[in-house]
């Protein structure tokens, strides 16, 4: 079956109590059991509910995979992901990560025992180099966030394995739409539904997919006993968004690029990052392993003083964290998504001041391109 038909179908058969075409909300905290040890399947909300697993079936289909975990958010389920590791192994880190994951690794998990490496990933050899006699995961984020380095799955993949360590991927800022890492050798899939998969700026949850079956029993473990379960109306409302992601993702896909020529080309951006442009130094990787570029775009404008203009200037677009929604949403990287990277890390890896981030909405594009060329001759 194509991509579409599974959105709409994985996990979503009609009720068979009702024939309900949509997954119906099961708002119960437990189940009635026929008699001791005789149940449907269902037991206690925390560890099964019908809503939640038809996501969890949903998404798993999506990304080409056999089991999938929803979580609270999409923090929860990057927490439970790491819970595979175990106290005195190393992981090794995409350098220019999300500040949340780089918070919990950095500030969290390391008092733990556990020791991180990040680095560069979109050189394989920094993996290679990386690599300890205790390593027993690889962590990828692709395209980066915010400036959007894109990193060689397989090739990272292959070093990784080499040693015999687990590879994750946070798929979030593509979908499995326009990208699906399993089929270049990742072991794991992490998302935060609550940007593309949903889309609509109205839940917040995550999810984990994988196909080692020795892995997702350890996973079901660690979701029922800590507890960081996606309720049933956030898994029914992400069942909602999945059904129409490839139309969402096509049109994210072609406002996205239109938005970045637009930005590449006008007098006040000095840097644009964005897969899609010919300048990315990775345009061509970018092109072999995503489907599409997406509707994520940065471009720095010089100062915190020139961003913070573009940034309070805008009408359309909204000031606000968060990304993948139907609305063009814009951001200050360094105050707000990675404000908890320390500053001299952040300049290192290009998330200056001047800094401004956009994901573009399913908006008229004429109409977002108007928008950002009014804020920018405010500069």
């Amino acid at each position: 079956m194509g991509f579409s038909t599974i959105a709409i179908h994985a996990g979503q058969e009609p009720d068979p109590t009702t024939g309900a075409v949509s997954v119906p909300i099961y708002q119960t905290s437990t189940y009635a059991q026929e008699g001791l040890g005789k149940h449907k399947g269902f037991e206690y909300a925390r560890t099964q509910n019908p809503t939640r697993l038809a996501l969890e079936r949903n998404i798993a289909a999506l990304e080409g995979a056999q089991f999938g975990f929803a979580f609270a958010s999409g923090m929860a389920g990057i927490d439970a992901v790491l819970r595979l590791v175990q106290a005195g192994e190393h992981v090794i880190v995409s350098d220019n990560t999300y500040g949340g994951t780089f918070r919990l690794f950095d500030r969290i998990l390391k008092n733990y025992g556990i020791e991180f490496s990040f680095v560069d990933t979109s050189d394989a050899g920094n993996v290679e180099a990386a690599i300890r006699p205790n390593t027993r995961m690889l962590y990828v984020e692709t395209p980066t966030n915010p400036v959007m380095i894109v990193t060689d799955l397989q090739a990272v993949a292959d070093v990784a394995h080499s040693v015999g360590a687990r590879v994750v991927c946070d798929n979030t800022f593509l979908s499995p739409y326009l990208q699906r890492p399993l089929e270049f050798g990742v072991d794991i899939v992490v998302h935060s539904t609550t940007k593309y998969l949903n889309g609509h700026s109205d839940g917040i949850g995550g999810v984990v997919v994988l196909n080692d079956e020795k892995d997702a029993e350890s996973l079901a473990f660690i979701q029922n006993s800590v507890g960081a379960i996606l309720s049933p109306f956030d898994s029914w409302l992400v069942l909602r968004g999945t059904k129409t992601l490839t139309l969402r993702m096509e049109q994210h896909d072609r406002a996205g690029r239109t938005v970045a020529a637009f930005l590449e080309e006008h007098p006040k951006v000095e840097k644009l990052y964005y897969p899609g442009s010919l300048s990315h130094r990775q345009h061509e990787l970018a092109k072999r392993q995503q489907r599409g570029f997406g509707g994520m775009v940065a471009f720095d404008v010089g100062s915190l003083e020139r961003a913070r203009t573009v940034l309070e200037s805008v009408q359309l677009c909204t000031l606000a964290e968060s990304l993948g929604g139907v609305e063009t949403l814009i951001s200050h990287p360094a105050t707000m998504t990675h404000a908890s990277v320390l500053p001299e890390t952040r300049s290192r890896l290009g998330i200056t001041d001047g800094l401004v981030r956009i994901s573009v909405g399913i908006e008229d594009v004429e109409d977002i391109l108007a928008d950002l060329d009014q804020a920018l001759a405010k500069i």
